[in-house]
């Protein structure tokens, strides 16, 4: 408390406060925060004494003072609050402590504390003396229970009708039938009758070094001159928590960013412990078989495998660094390859990813390219073969390997919608994506027509992308009902394959290859997170991580009711799909 007793009494007698009961204090308390909610100035600034004692108490120490109070309030409301454990402490007739537990989500991204108010009776009725806000981001979010939904845990087991799932630490403590899964008395309780439990979404496939549209792919369409791409990286480098709440609001709880500039990294620590982010594992900057020219001056993305040393030199650095992963991109130029030099790198790379205990991540969309990176011991292939069907050769090879299939099948889409000038808006929640990546996708319709493709052209693209996803489909088909482990990732970042966002259209393109929507749903949950290297994550079962989802439909019946998002849990800390939304 920032105040005491006597110093209270002092306050109420200079006040001449009339000892008339006008209201209550959980009324006054419940008022200040739906004047918040509504965002209305006037009504927030009834609920505070107008003098000079009023008394505001933040991490950064005490403030006094109604007039500079005014002066700033309702300059920054927050997109949303939640409010909960709401209680008050009478301390006199004419004084009363209130406390409760916050939660705000904006910009920026989520924060959650605690926040108290010292209410005194007024003719006017019960105001507000005191009011202080403490952020309390390392502290365990309530232990909580929902009950009565149906569980589809992740397993690939039958689902658990009128279940029960208890979070306790950022854990599940128990999940299963009410009979075996007890609620603790101290737990809050969340009626779920009527709705699904899944566990939250895996991207296994992402790149925050790319912002989801052009300017920070100007191979797809160069608009540097707008965009200048040092600007467009800095920017991300210095806030890629816009991207964060877009994946929460989606059903994202982890990520996988396998290829970007070394800051990427940084973002490991930063969310590991988070409710407010996915978790994010990073692989850093990728090795190339080409030398790439999209790099800054200052730093690459894109490491040209020049030659043995480089590459292993390369593999050391990543371990040294910290790195989650080694990438390597598989790309043979359309010149004769000299196919026998660039294996033997590919082949150095996976040899020397062994020897420091790194798993080696290829894109490898050809066959012959992904056959080479399965002899080189690839971990996971991080897109579809699409040169051609997958033969037994390639199946026995990833069979033998234990590698992880990630199909990301839709990531040609968008470059295919960028060079018709045509952004496909309704197949991405676009009200889960931050208002300046929306605002830019939706200019696509109409940006640079000096260099929109001819007639001609546009048609042939389009039919080689349809011809592309017709052959990656096939190709999941193939390789999931051979037995090879099958993960979702989308490639996000990519034009128009917008991070969080675009999730689902992946999912959809997955049950349309043939698989069953519990085969995607294990793809995109527990099968993800072996791709990580996660063992806590990618289900609902007792120990694990809490991070799932809560939806309104049967993701079971139809893989498109995943977009039906009520609430979002990370590491316990529940959300509203709607509190996650951008305003």
């Amino acid at each position: 408390m920032a105040m005491d007793l006597p110093a209270l009494t002092t306050l109420l007698v200079s006040l001449r406060l009339s000892v008339a009961v006008q209201g209550t204090p959980m009324e006054a308390f419940r008022g200040n925060i739906a004047a918040i909610h509504a965002r209305d100035r006037a009504a927030y600034l009834s609920h505070y004494l107008h003098t000079p004692e009023l008394a505001r108490v933040a991490p950064d120490g005490l403030r006094q003072g109604y007039e500079e109070f005014a002066r700033g309030a309702g300059d920054g409301w927050p997109d949303t609050l939640v409010a909960t454990h709401l209680r008050i402490v009478p301390v006199s007739p004419d004084v009363a402590y209130g406390v409760y537990r916050y939660r705000v989500v904006d910009t920026s991204g989520s924060a959650r504390g605690v926040s108290e108010r010292v209410f005194v009776r007024t003719p006017a009725g019960w105001k507000v003396a005191v009011t202080t806000a403490f952020p309390t981001p390392g502290a365990a979010p309530p232990p909580t229970a929902f009950i009565g939904a149906t569980l589809v845990d992740g397993t690939g087991g039958a689902p658990v009708r009128n279940a029960v799932v208890v979070m306790r630490d950022g854990r599940v403590a128990c999940a299963g039938p009410r009979a075996t899964c007890p609620v603790p008395p101290d737990a809050d309780t969340v009626p779920a009758a009527g709705k699904w439990i899944i566990p939250g979404l895996v991207d296994t496939h992402v790149h925050f070094s790319q912002t989801g549209w052009v300017d920070g792919r100007p191979d797809a369409l160069d608009l540097r001159d707008q965009y200048p791409y040092d600007q467009v990286e800095a920017d991300l480098h210095a806030r890629p928590e816009r991207f964060f709440r877009s994946y929460l609001c989606s059903g994202v709880t982890s990520v996988f960013d396998v290829g970007g500039y070394s800051w990427t990294l940084d973002l490991q620590a930063r969310t590991a412990q988070s409710s407010t982010a996915p978790r994010v594992l990073s692989a850093g900057p990728l090795l190339s078989t080409i030398d790439f020219w999209l790099n800054l001056p200052d730093q690459r993305q894109f490491i040209y495998m020049a030659d043995e040393a480089t590459v292993r030199q390369a593999v050391r650095a990543h371990k040294a660094w910290g790195a989650a992963a080694m990438k390597l991109w598989y790309i043979m130029p359309p010149q004769p390859p000299d196919t026998a030099r660039v294996s033997a790198l590919v082949a150095a790379a996976g040899d020397e990813a062994r020897k420091v205990g790194l798993p080696l991540i290829v894109h490898a969309t050809g066959l012959w390219e992904a056959k080479d990176a399965l002899r080189a011991g690839a971990r996971v292939l991080v897109h579809s073969v699409w040169s051609a069907p997958v033969d037994d050769e390639f199946l026995a090879l990833a069979r033998r390997a234990g590698t992880i299939y990630v199909p990301t099948l839709m990531v040609p889409d968008g470059y295919r919608q960028v060079a018709a000038r045509r952004f496909e808006r309704e197949r991405q929640p676009l009200a889960c994506v931050d208002p300046g990546t929306r605002a830019r996708a939706l200019a696509t319709d109409s940006v640079a027509p000096a260099k929109r493709p001819t007639t001609a052209a546009l048609e042939q693209r389009t039919a080689r992308t349809a011809q592309g996803l017709a052959q990656g489909q096939a190709n999941l088909k193939r390789v999931h009902d051979a037995g090879v482990p099958i993960a979702m990732g989308t490639d996000a970042g990519n034009p128009l394959t917008l991070h969080g966002a675009s999730v689902f259209m992946e999912l959809e393109a997955m049950q349309a290859a043939g698989l069953t929507p519990a085969d995607v749903l294990v793809a995109a949950t527990r099968t993800g997170a072996r791709a990580l290297g996660l063992d806590s994550t990618g289900t609902v079962t007792a120990g694990a991580t809490a991070d799932l989802l809560v939806l309104d439909a049967d993701p079971l019946a139809d893989i498109k009711n995943v977009r039906r998002i009520a609430l979002v849990v990370r590491r316990g800390e529940v959300y509203t799909r709607r509190e996650l939304e951008y305003r």
